[in-house]
C-alpha cells in the first residue's frame, strides 16, 4: 500500500486481488433499475416530481463502481441522489436534502458510503437533514469496503 503526502486514508492506492473463484460472467444483460434523472445531488431540484413519497437513497460517488450488485441491492424500489463528500463543494447539500425530504413526504432514507473516512460526511449530512427537516423516518447507512464487499 502506497501513502500519500496528504494523508488520508482514502486516497491511499491499493491493488485488490481476485481469486478466479471470485470473478464472475454474466451471460445476460440486467436491466437498469434507475427510474429517473438527473441523480446528481446538485442536479436535483427539491421539487423534482419523482421524490414525492419516495424511498430515496443517497449514494456516495463511488459505491456503485465498488459494489457489484449496486442496482439490485439499493437503487431497486428508490430515487437515487449522488454525491462525493470529499471533491464536491457540500455546503448546501444538508439544506437541499432537507427540503427534499419535507416537501416530497420522504418514506425513509438509506446511504450508501465507502468505508474510507471521507464518506462519513456523506452520511453525517443526511442525518442532519433528516433532523432538520422535522420528519421521524428511518435513516440506514450501508457502508461498503474498497474490496466491493458490504460491510454493514
Amino acid at each position: 500500500m502506497s501513502t500519500l503526502a496528504c494523508g488520508c486514508p482514502g486516497a491511499n492506492v491499493r491493488t485488490i486481488e481476485r481469486t478466479e473463484t471470485e470473478k464472475t460472467t454474466y451471460n445476460d444483460s440486467r436491466p437498469s433499475e434507475l427510474h429517473q434523472w438527473p441523480t446528481q445531488l446538485h442536479l436535483v431540484p427539491p421539487s423534482a416530481p419523482y421524490l414525492q413519497n419516495a424511498h430515496l437513497l443517497i449514494a456516495a460517488d463511488c459505491v456503485p463502481f465498488a459494489y457489484a450488485d449496486f442496482h439490485r441491492d439499493f437503487i431497486k424500489g428508490k430515487v437515487l441522489v449522488n454525491a462525493c463528500p470529499k471533491l464536491d463543494d457540500t455546503s448546501p447539500y444538508v439544506e437541499k436534502l432537507a427540503a427534499m425530504i419535507a416537501q416530497n413526504n420522504v418514506q425513509s432514507v438509506t446511504v450508501t458510503i465507502m468505508e474510507v473516512p471521507c464518506c462519513r460526511g456523506l452520511a453525517m449530512m443526511a442525518e442532519a437533514a433528516v433532523k432538520q427537516s422535522g420528519k421521524n423516518i428511518p435513516v440506514e447507512i450501508a457502508v461498503i469496503g474498497v474490496d466491493g464487499t458490504r460491510r454493514s
